[in-house]
């Protein structure tokens, strides 16, 4: 399957919703920060933590799946060929996407720090070093970022008790390549490690399309995920120590330790086959069409989620700080809805998104 032939809804509808709970998380990060959930909190606020909380980067992680599924679709034809030249050429097309991508998300980050653009596109960089191993190995590199994260935690947690020196990896500033390079894959808010596991999960998947059995799948994902909250239980309450605490028993997004990189996968993994499940189920679909028309336009939409947040709470003031979870989620649901209208729209009589233009453009 090229970009030119029949395109998959299922991955575009994923990415339409789950951009829904990206801005959702980050509305109430950025509106009610530093709010932080406490155990005696409503369930509403414990699940929508944005530091801690069950939801936090699951979203996003359901967005960088989907990249690597997006990946391997795009590479298929390119690699059937055989064809060095062909093939060249698609690697190159992923690494400028995602240099563009990685400049583009440093400057944005400076309005919007945290963002996960340049992180996005660094694993598209990746992407094109690694879009012609065979699954096992792809699979190999997604566990190995996940164990490495971890090591990296257990290493840190021993080196706080020991009282020895750690700011060299952990806080090594960022305004230097070493920063910088740190901050991509090991200190940033999605770094390349554990994320890669996310992201050659999705090349391993979109290899399998369309010939997905979505719901047994699913069902799948959906245990590992309960495995994980089991263990995260059984493991709290036994006899561990810190650094067991952080690597074996943690699903904190922040801890980056096993069973959150599982945990978010295996929600990640389920939510794209049961939406694609419905949608290859409601292909004409009112509701399908316009999501699908919405998700190739996420790039546009997700930036214009930062101005639109920086014009209606910072410039205008028309929406006050600290406002509560229920004015983030009414303010991001609001938005989104009007975006997907939007978006639904402009694709239907215009086409490609403005920034995905420009994006196709320089990237090819």
């Amino acid at each position: 399957m090229t970009e030119r032939t029949v395109r998959l809804a299922g991955p575009d509808v994923t990415r339409a919703i789950a951009l829904l709970g990206v801005m959702a998380m980050n509305y109430h990060g950025y509106l009610n920060f530093p709010a932080m959930a406490s155990p005696g909190s409503p369930l509403a606020d414990r699940l929508f933590d944005p530091w801690s909380g069950v939801l936090t980067t699951r979203f996003a992680a359901a967005f960088v799946l989907v990249a690597g599924i997006g990946v391997s679709l795009l590479a298929r034809s390119a690699l059937a060929s055989g064809d060095r030249r062909v093939i060249t050429e698609m690697r190159w097309r992923l690494a400028r996407r995602g240099f563009l991508l990685y400049a583009g998300g440093y400057i944005l980050n400076w309005i919007w720090e945290g963002t996960i653009i340049p992180y996005y596109g660094a694993m598209f960089v990746v992407a094109a070093i690694i879009v012609r191993l065979r699954s096992r190995w792809l699979a190999a590199i997604g566990v190995a970022a996940a164990v490495a994260a971890a090591g990296i935690q257990w290493w840190a947690t021993d080196a706080l008790i020991d009282e020895r020196d750690t700011s060299w990896l952990l806080y090594p500033g960022y305004n230097s390549p070493r920063g910088l390079l740190f901050d991509t894959f090991v200190n940033g808010t999605h770094p390349l490690l554990p994320w890669l596991a996310f992201l050659c999960a999705g090349m391993i998947v979109g290899r399998m399309l369309p010939n997905v059995r979505y719901l047994p799948v699913a069902a799948a994902a959906l245990g590992v995920t309960a495995i994980t909250y089991l263990a995260n239980h059984l493991l709290s309450n036994g006899q561990a120590t810190n650094q067991m605490r952080i690597v074996l028993t943690s699903t904190r997004p922040i801890d980056r330790g096993l069973l959150y990189t599982a945990g978010t996968l295996g929600t990640a993994l389920a939510a794209f086959c049961l939406i694609s499940w419905i949608t290859e189920r409601h292909p004409h679909s009112p509701v399908t069409r316009a999501l699908q028309l919405a998700g190739q336009m996420t790039l546009t939409i997700y930036v214009a989620h930062v101005f639109v947040y920086n014009a209606f709470v910072n410039w205008w003031g028309w929406i006050e700080p600290n406002s509560g979870l229920g004015a983030a989620l009414l303010f991001a649901t609001t938005f989104w809805v009007i975006a997907i209208a939007a978006a639904s729209l402009w694709g239907r009589f215009v086409g490609m998104g403005p920034l995905e233009r420009v994006y196709r453009r320089f990237g090819g």
